[in-house]
């Protein structure tokens, strides 16, 4: 695998995807920086992070395999990715929060942004961005945050984490490529945070409601049982998880 590292840049989403503008890229091209100074998290948020405390890196991945329908896969091919790789660290408590953070008990070490690039209604590439808390142990006034030095007491090596990784995210993705999307659907809703437990929501009107986590749909929205038995699907915009 190909890693460029950089002191610093602006994104390394954005470094990565001007990048692939100018030049072919190898498949699994990563682009790492110990300091991002505009780092992004999902629906524009700011992601922050301690310079050369933590991992923040951008993988470019061909995708033109995939159907647009598929999309949502690759998500939970990066969300499994990372979690097996904390897992065999040992950090305790893990689960995924939907759609791709991931939580040891119920605190933040994992953010992935993953920002596709389409042509002609075809999915071409996709630009996937991981910010990882490792040994970052001041997070301000961030209470729902974390890292695997505060979880684990341990100090760890970032590159020996990266190159985990990029293993587990060649072999979810070789899942992916061979259709096997139920094994990936199972493995993903195992894992997920507060599946089947008592939970509150907020939609996009900002009234809150209660159900049960039950999955995710073929195309990747989630599943909630609400009153009456009945079972509702939401995007990524119409809901938010209170935890």
């Amino acid at each position: 695998m190909r890693i460029i590292k950089l002191n610093a840049t602006h994104s390394t989403n954005s470094y990565l995807r001007e990048l692939f503008t100018r030049a072919d890229l190898d498949d699994f091209t990563v682009v790492s920086a110990k300091k991002q100074t505009k780092g992004r998290g999902q629906m524009g948020t700011i992601w922050e992070s301690g310079t050369a405390k933590n991992l923040t890196f951008s993988v470019f991945k061909d995708v033109s395999s995939l159907g647009m329908e598929q999309r949502f896969y690759i998500s939970v091919v990066v969300a499994l990715s990372t979690f097996k790789t904390l897992k065999v660290l040992g950090i305790p408590n893990l689960s995924i929060k939907w759609p791709n953070d991931i939580l040891s008990a119920n605190k933040k070490v994992c953010g992935i942004l993953i920002e596709n690039v389409i042509k002609q209604s075809q999915l071409q590439a996709s630009i996937i961005g991981v910010g990882l808390n490792v040994n970052q142990t001041d997070f301000g006034n961030l209470p729902k945050a974390s890292s695997l030095k505060l979880i684990s007491g341990k100090v760890f090596v970032l590159d020996e984490i990266l190159v985990t990784l990029i293993l587990n995210m060649k072999y979810y993705f070789r899942i992916l490529e061979v259709g096997n999307l139920e094994l990936l659907k199972q493995e993903y809703e195992t894992n997920l945070f507060r599946k089947n437990k008592p939970s509150t929501f907020k939609d996009a009107e900002g009234l809150m409601f209660s159900g049960f986590i039950k999955g995710i749909s073929s195309d990747g929205k989630l599943e909630v049982l609400i009153e009456d038995d009945i079972i509702k699907t939401f995007d990524l915009k119409e809901i938010s998880l209170l935890y």
